[in-house]
């Protein structure tokens, strides 16, 4: 057997390696990326539950606190800015720009919310309202079921770009269009993140 034959076979076998081995990292990398897809879609059902009771709360509300039209036009507001965030973020899911929109909208529909909940706790007759008590049990469910759902979606999030980055998934990532995805943070601000002070 002549050195060229043999030449040729190493050159042909690694050759045939490295197409596998790209293969089965660009395999993988559509499995983690359709993993963080997937579980932000269950953050999806999850925000269009939440945004879909808060009409009817802002309703059960108002009539007990038709003095308060502020607050209760701010939780809609809140709640239809939140609603376009999550439009975007679905058409980007991981996307930077999207879930950074996406977590400072629902941010501020939970700071809107939480005026809206400290003020019922005013009124007794609202409080004590069968159809608004029901309806904040659902949407505190629902909380938890979002909170459950980010969780699993930074969690993919984390594991995609963990494979992403990872060599030598990282040579083959950005030629086979494998971008970044950002996690979603529940928290929209720094200054949200800090605790309350109490002063007496």
């Amino acid at each position: 057997m002549s050195v060229g034959i043999v030449v040729a076979v190493v050159v042909f076998v690694l050759f045939g390696l490295t197409v596998l081995l790209v293969i089965g990292l660009y395999n993988k990398l559509v499995k983690l990326r359709n993993r963080y897809r997937n579980a932000f879609s269950q953050i999806d059902v999850q925000l269009k539950r939440r945004h879909d009771l808060i009409p009817n709360l802002v309703a059960t509300a108002k009539a007990y606190l038709s003095h308060e039209r502020e607050t209760l036009e701010a939780v809609i507001a809140a709640r239809n800015r939140a609603v376009s965030a999550t439009d975007r973020a679905r058409q980007s899911p991981g996307g930077t720009q999207a879930m950074q929109e996406l977590a400072a909208s629902e941010g501020a529909l939970s700071g809107a919310l939480g005026r809206l909940f400290a003020l019922s706790e005013a009124y007794p007759d609202l409080k004590a309202q069968t159809t608004m008590s029901e309806l904040s049990e659902d949407l505190r469910s629902t909380e938890n079921k979002v909170a459950f759902a980010r969780q699993a979606y930074n969690d993919a999030v984390t594991e995609y770009e963990n494979g992403r980055g990872a060599f030598p998934a990282v040579m083959i990532a950005g030629v086979f269009g494998f971008s970044e995805a950002a996690l979603l943070n529940p928290i929209g601000s720094e200054a949200e993140r800090e605790a309350p002070r109490v002063q007496f």
